[in-house]
């Protein structure tokens, strides 16, 4: 409700503040109870992998078996321990809402301007706005002069709105130019920026790809342990071994059947990836994100910041004879050029552009690295686009302004007088096409001209460029507007990123598809996917309004707002797409929370964009997305590495555990014995495994389907692997049986060393790198295991008897069949891979612009207005 002037002018009263706090509270977003420490290692210890890993921890602690029952519980307090920081570092999304509110506010209260806390400010306050301040809290416009707000924060619009008397503004935006008094409509929790901090508080963190498929995998390696292991002990029982004995075997079998150091290598993996990832400007806030970068289908791009640089730039100017100049340069930074270079003509429109305007540039400083905008960041750019076509730095106190005829939103123009230092004045106006070109307007120009200048803005408008008109002349009275003649167009954008294209390129050819949302024009979205290699031809385009009924096959979503992408990220998942979601702006937190991954601008981004994000851009670079694809793809692949050579032992455990009383090996392995092979095999190596570098090609392929198991494709592998390990180390028992020698122990010896031969089979080969980890740990591991033969204390312990050399040998031999085997077979399956991939494709990516090129070194012409 608008104040009455009797308010307006006199503001609150203090009793009317006092009862109002009390009724409406602070002007605060509210903060949600965070969950207890016991709660959150709760929540963390119902993982299925780890209730399999506890329950291991009992088992072998029954068993007595104290090394395998430290490592066990060193996995779950480190898993936990880091799941539940993460957490704790997740929730500080809605923290970083409460911080964007302003410090401070201008309020006028019992008939005296007076400057409070904004937490302090109640609705019916007054409050003073000017350029550069942010709105405290919601307001109703009761004045307003050549105001405009920068809402990217909140709607994405990349251009600052205009606003009047009688509209609201909300809380979190910036005034751009201008100023104005506005009466607070709401506060705290019913502001635009409670609102959004709902949304945020209300989406829960969603399991990620890799957790769910561990979660299966953990109750499938559950059951079957179990159930294999009962088997087992029913036919040991069965054919009249000890109950007592093989019911410690069978226990050591479950033990040994559920690879326990699977969660320390997916930490380690995890780790690894997230260290190397910060060296490529990619920060991890939440472990689990490293992996789910890799099965990501579906990249939800914002474009402000994004896909563009998040600054309004002149890409291209229009003389009036048609001739397009182009201009080169990076952001507000006043280097750059005009190609073809600045002739008189194009001099004389860069000089009204500088002139017909009331901003100005901040260098770069010690706490901005970047040059920057003071004022309306569109004049900015004229500024810029002057600088570039050659204009002086000084010639607005060359020419000073002795009049002016300010922007309002009914003339849509805005126009300035200035006194020339030769004599007379000039006059400079910029505005609308439409409204400078009019018949009867204040450019005189022919109906052919007319209609050339209007086709032209008309074309630029299409390509998604803000088009303006500058007109101008010199004359001896300093008059108004009319007879003005038509210097040009120009055409403002947000430039393009130069590495986007080539980016956009790579996710297609990754088989990523990417989705546009954004809060801009549909017009403005279109053109740059289009520009960008989004699309093929043409963008299907959809409003916000109508995402919930929208085809998926959308590829630009524009003028959405916060709750409207959260139906887009919603309705993608639900058709079993996992979506990475880029985002910038306060509002793109909820949907960065509710995407399977959410990845926010560490530079130009705000901080509630990094707080409710998974991944943040130091570099706030597209291209830095796809390392990090790559990373979590390398990351997958190694666990599913892992997991051929863990289940490739367990098998084959198993499998000797049950055929080899049927071919007269009664006991075939004692639980000690089993446990150390377990512990040797599945311990070092396999967590060295996790460091394996990216095979070449990686980011070739298509990414998993989303329900694909995590042992999807390596059944028959880890069936043909554990087989020939099973074959390898039977085999060798009988003969040594037959030869009246240690068979337990030749059976013991190449079981083990046939596992860490097929280690060394199934990794990465032909890589630039080399995993050294991989190699140190096989070394460890064989000197552990040859100790189990040769060192009379491990004899004693385990139940072995010494090999002689010959005896070594042979068992040697049998062991290094198994990985030989493997290793033909997995270089026989990448060359079919190789093969087989279809050829590098994706849609021909549209060349960037030129404005999105840097020219460094640029001249600057002199000139002077005629």
């Amino acid at each position: 409700m608008v104040a009455s002037s009797a308010t307006a002018v006199a503001g609150l009263s203090t009793a009317e503040v006092t009862e109002r706090q009390r009724r409406y509270g602070p002007n605060e977003l509210p903060a949600p109870r965070p969950p207890s420490v016991t709660g959150r290692i709760l929540t963390q210890l119902r993982d299925p992998l780890v209730l399999v890993l506890l329950a291991a921890a009992v088992i072998t602690a029954l068993l007595r078996d104290f090394s395998d029952l430290a490592v066990i519980l060193l996995v779950i307090v480190l898993n936990t321990t880091v799941g539940v920081v993460q957490e704790i570092r997740a929730d500080r999304a809605v923290a970083a809402l409460r911080r964007m509110a302003a410090p401070a506010a201008r309020v006028r209260r019992d008939g005296a301007d007076v400057t409070i806390p904004a937490a302090q400010l109640v609705p019916g306050d007054v409050v003073r706005v000017e350029a550069g301040d942010i709105v405290p809290a919601d307001l109703r416009l009761l004045e307003a002069v050549r105001l405009s707000v920068d809402e990217a924060a909140l709607t994405g619009e990349s251009v600052p709105v205009a606003r009047d008397a009688g509209e609201e503004l909300s809380a979190g935006t910036v005034a751009a130019t201008g100023r104005a008094v506005g009466e607070v409509s709401r506060t705290g929790a019913d502001s635009a920026l409670g609102r959004i901090a709902a949304l945020v508080a209300g989406q829960p963190r969603r399991a990620t790809p890799l957790q769910r498929r561990l979660a299966g995998l953990g109750r499938v390696l559950a059951f079957a342990a179990a159930g294999l292991s009962a088997v087992v002990l029913a036919v040991g029982v069965a054919r009249g071994q000890p109950l007592g004995e093989m019911l410690l075997a069978a226990v050591s079998l479950t033990v040994a059947a559920v690879p326990e150091s699977l969660p320390a290598v997916v930490t380690l993996a995890l780790a690894l990836g997230a260290h190397r990832m910060a060296r490529q400007a990619a920060i991890v806030r939440r472990l689990p994100a490293v992996e789910t970068l890799g099965s990501v289908t579906v990249l939800a791009t914002d474009k402000t910041g994004t896909l563009t640089e998040g600054v309004m730039a002149v890409d291209r100017l229009v003389l009036p004879d048609g001739t397009a100049v182009t201009l080169t340069g990076r952001g507000y930074d006043p280097a750059g050029s005009a190609e073809p270079a600045a002739g008189p003509d194009t001099r004389r429109l860069a000089e009204a552009m500088v002139l017909c305007n009331d901003a100005a540039l901040a260098a770069p400083g010690a706490d901005q690295p970047l040059w920057r905008a003071v004022g309306d960041p569109m004049e900015a750019a004229l500024l810029v686009a002057g600088a570039r076509c050659g204009v002086p730095a000084d010639l607005r106190e060359r020419l000073p302004r002795v009049g002016e005829v300010p922007f309002d939103a009914t003339r849509r123009r805005m126009t300035t007088v200035h006194r020339h230092p030769a004599g007379g004045h000039v006059v400079a106006c910029k505005g609308a096409p439409d409204v400078l070109l009019a018949p009867g307007g204040p450019v005189r120009i022919d109906d052919d001209g007319r209609h050339r200048a209007l086709d032209a803005a008309a074309e630029l408008s299409r390509a998604g460029y803000r088009v303006l008109a500058v007109a101008g002349a010199r004359r001896d009275e300093s008059g108004a507007e009319h007879d003005l003649d038509l210097l040009g167009l120009v055409a403002l954008a947000d430039p393009v990123r130069a590495e986007t294209a080539d980016t956009v390129a790579a996710f297609r050819e990754a088989g990523i598809e990417l989705v546009l949302i954004t809060g801009d024009h549909p017009a403005t979205a279109a053109a740059i996917a289009e520009r960008v290699g989004l699309t093929a031809g043409p963008a299907r385009v959809a409003l916000g309004d109508d995402a919930a009924a929208a085809d998926l096959r959308t590829e630009v979503f524009a003028r959405t707002g916060p709750e409207q992408k959260l139906t887009i990220i919603g309705r993608l998942q639900h058709s079993g797409a996992v979506v990475a979601m880029t985002g910038d702006g306060v509002n793109d937190a909820p949907a960065l929370r509710r995407a399977d991954i959410g990845v926010a601008m560490g530079r130009g981004g705000t901080e509630a964009a990094r707080q409710a994000a998974d991944l943040v851009l130091a570099d706030d670079n597209l291209a830095t997305i796809g390392r990090a694809v790559r990373e979590g793809r390398r990351i997958y692949a190694n666990i599913r590495r892992f997991l051929v050579y863990a289940l490739s032992g367990g098998t084959a455990e198993v499998l000797i555990m049950l055929a080899g009383p049927w071919i007269g090996l009664p006991v075939p392995l004692l639980p000690a014995q089993i446990l150390w092979i377990n512990m040797n095999t599945h311990g070092l190596p396999g967590v060295a495994l996790g460091g394996e570098p990216a095979e070449d090609g990686l980011m070739h392929r298509p990414p998993r389907r989303p329900g694909e198991a995590i042992l999807g494709g390596l059944a028959a592998r880890i069936a043909i692997s554990g087989s020939l390990i099973t074959a390898a180390a039977l085999g060798a028992a009988l003969l040594a049986r037959h030869a009246g020698g240690p068979w337990q122990s030749v059976l013991f010896t190449v079981l083990g060393l046939a596992q860490l031969g097929v280690a060394l089979a199934v990794r990465v080969r032909g890589a630039r790198e080399r995993n050294w980890g991989l190699d140190a740990a096989v070394a460890l591991s064989l000197a552990l295991q040859l100790g189990a033969l040769w060192l009379p204390w491990l004899r004693d312990l385990l139940g072995t008897e010494a090999l002689s050399l010959p005896q070594f040998a042979a068992a040697a031999g049998f062991a290094a069949v198994p990985g030989l085997v493997t290793l033909l077979l997995v270089r026989r399956r990448r060359g079919a891979e190789r093969a087989g991939r279809p050829a590098a494709g994706g849609r021909t990516p549209y060349a960037p612009p030129a404005a999105t090129a840097c020219d460094e070194g640029a001249t600057t012409p002199e000139g002077g207005v005629r």
